[in-house]
């Protein structure tokens, strides 16, 4: 017998692009623009120099259906969702405290630089 509170099924073409998203992306956040924790962790991977693509699922076509899905893949319910080498690390709290013991240095080694700007 099936639960009445049921949780609905991702769509399976929001997944592969999910998957596609994160195996294309060295370093991939799933963010929101009014989030604070968001802005801190773009601060971040942008201080750390190294390519890397923040999609915010509030403003982004398509971006509640992959919210949902992500909660449903990882279990994680809040953003931002960090993946660094196809690997989620989780939030902000996890890459700042990746960033304090220098393991962000160590994870970030292989992942290609973005330009300095001589000004």
């Amino acid at each position: 017998m099936g639960s009445s509170l049921s949780t609905p099924k991702n769509d399976p073409q929001v997944e592969a692009h999910i998957q596609r998203l994160v195996a294309e992306n060295p370093v991939i956040a799933f963010t929101k623009v009014t989030c604070p924790y968001c802005a801190s962790t773009k601060l971040i991977l942008k201080q750390k120099r190294v390519q890397h693509v923040c999609i915010d699922v509030d403003i982004t076509s398509g971006g509640s259906a992959l919210h949902h899905t992500l909660k449903q893949m990882t279990g994680q319910r809040t953003v931002p969702c960090i993946f660094i080498n196809g690997q989620r690390i989780g939030g902000n709290s996890e890459l700042r405290a990746l960033k304090k013991s220098g393991e962000l240095d160590k994870m970030l080694e292989s992942v290609p630089r973005t330009a300095d700007h001589v000004g």
